[in-house]
């Protein structure tokens, strides 16, 4: 029986560190610049994961030849409607419907990705939220971390907005998803 007191005392001592090295962590994240990298960071990894899923889920050129059929069929809309052609508008509100699925098709190629994530991404917000809570993320060198804009401090949201913005970007190009044009 001492020995079970003993095992079960070993444990709570090891939970115990346990949970104040988990303290200790997310207190270093909640500083800047560790706040500030750890966002950075994360954007990157979730661009690139939803970049690769994206790619892996879709078909980058039939999607450029789809956006330029539509393209082109709006374009030669606009033309007719402008210089009044009623039988050339006639003949393209024909082709309107296979527009339509080609647009509907091209929606849900993009919605697939927002689907997968959706979900996985407001649990990562939520406990995210509960790390920083409103506190800033970052500093821009020279000016703070607040930007002299109406609306604008560096909090979470925007900090890893402007993050996300960056790296999918970069990885929608490396990986073919949109073109250079």
């Amino acid at each position: 029986m001492v020995i079970s007191n003993k095992k079960g005392l070993e444990r709570a001592k090891s939970s115990s560190r346990s949970i104040r090295r988990h303290v200790q962590v997310l207190e270093a994240l909640q500083g800047i610049p560790n706040s500030t990298i750890f966002m950075f960071s994360l954007a990157a990894a979730i661009s690139l994961l939803t970049s690769l899923v994206n790619r892996l889920l879709s078909n980058p050129q039939k999607t450029k030849d789809a956006r330029k059929e539509v393209a082109e069929w709006n374009s030669e809309l606009r033309k007719a409607q402008k210089a009044g052609d009623k039988k050339t508008v006639e003949k393209l509100m024909k082709k309107q419907k296979q527009i339509m699925q080609l647009q509907s098709k091209m929606m849900w190629q993009s919605m697939k990705v927002t689907f997968i994530f959706f979900i996985p991404l407001l649990l990562i917000w939520q406990f995210l939220g509960g790390i920083f809570g409103g506190r800033d993320v970052a500093y821009f060198p020279g000016v703070g971390s607040v930007l002299p804009l109406p609306i604008f401090s560096i909090s979470l949201i925007w900090w890893y907005m402007l993050c996300s913005l960056f790296f999918g970007t970069i990885f929608s190009h490396v990986f073919g998803l949109v073109d250079l044009e």
